[in-house]
């Protein structure tokens, strides 16, 4: 089983009124969640580990968990509100606002978390949840706890404007990295993480230094590089007619982990083993479904 561990909440995603104004509508979103519905649909066993309101969206989020085969065991519920993304559309390319502060998402401790089942070979993590306390020191503590003997793969999705304390942030991010195995940013989140005064794969290999086996840098439509030590390799994108890129990363590394684990390379044994080389075709699935992801409006993979 794969454990997703990060973030769900509510994108309100603007749309159009009856008259014509612009409204909001209510989806289930977060790039934890977005990543789990997607390993779900692709056939892969998931669970979520998050912490939920007992408010009416929570009842969306978890009906929709349930429908797309992602096990709920792992949430932690309180009577908080669900956090709140307003989505800003601009050309299809998402920006969002966020409503977190003191939500049942952010105020989580890592006591607050059960036991990790013994059947997961695989732990998930990144999105805000890494950015904001006390919850983001819950997922760093969740897995120094539970990594040992599974493959952790980690996406930071970095939202500057989210930022409040950017040190704290480098420094608990630091320490993740240094305890994952795969490590998936776009070129982007490398300039915030390395700095841009390197090129991209002088940036990979200072990222590469912290700890990971492998680095994944996604370019839009200019496709994805894995770098591992020795070497890199380039897969190029899939082509497709974009409508808004809401959960396209997410769907992304929803089709690398699946395609991993429905092809029993998702263990530390098996990845210890393997090169950049290796991970060519997992990359090729993730570009396959986040081009279908990209066709649709919202975070609505295949």
């Amino acid at each position: 089983m794969i454990l997703c561990c990060g973030e769900a909440l509510i994108d309100m995603i603007p749309g159009q009124s009856a008259a014509g104004e612009t409204a909001y509508v209510p989806c289930t979103g977060g790039a934890i969640f977005n990543t789990a519905i997607a390993l779900g649909r692709l056939g892969a066993k998931v669970a979520l580990a998050s912490g939920v309101s007992r408010d009416l969206f929570d009842e969306m989020l978890a009906q929709t968990l349930t429908d797309n085969h992602v096990g709920t065991d792992m949430l932690v519920r309180s009577d908080r509100l669900s956090t709140l993304a307003v989505v800003h559309l601009v050309n299809g390319s998402a920006t969002y606002s966020f409503y977190d502060e003191n939500s049942a998402g952010r105020m989580l401790d890592v006591c607050d978390f059960d036991a990790v089942p013994q059947d997961v070979s695989a732990l998930y993590f990144g999105g805000i949840s890494l950015v904001a306390e006390p919850a983001a020191d819950a997922y760093a503590g969740l897995l120094a706890r539970a990594r040992t003997g599974r493959v952790v793969m980690i996406d930071p999705n970095i939202r500057p404007g989210f930022i409040t304390d950017p040190q704290a942030y480098r420094t608990r991010l630091e320490v993740m990295l240094g305890q994952s195995d795969i490590v998936k940013v776009s070129d982007e989140d490398l300039d915030w993480i390395v700095g841009p005064q390197a090129g991209l794969a002088d940036q990979a290999r200072l990222l590469l230094a912290k700890g990971p086996k492998f680095v994944i840098v996604t370019r839009g439509v200019e496709g994805a590089t894995v770098f591992d030590a020795d070497s890199a390799v380039d897969v190029p994108a899939v082509r497709a007619s974009v409508v808004d890129t809401v959960g396209a990363g997410d769907t992304f590394n929803a089709g690398v982990l699946a395609y991993l684990s429905l092809n029993n390379q998702l263990t530390t044994a098996a990845i210890a083993g393997m090169r950049a080389q290796d991970l060519v075709p997992a990359l090729q699935r993730g570009a396959q479904v986040a081009a279908v992801t990209v066709s649709r409006a919202g975070a609505n993979p295949p």
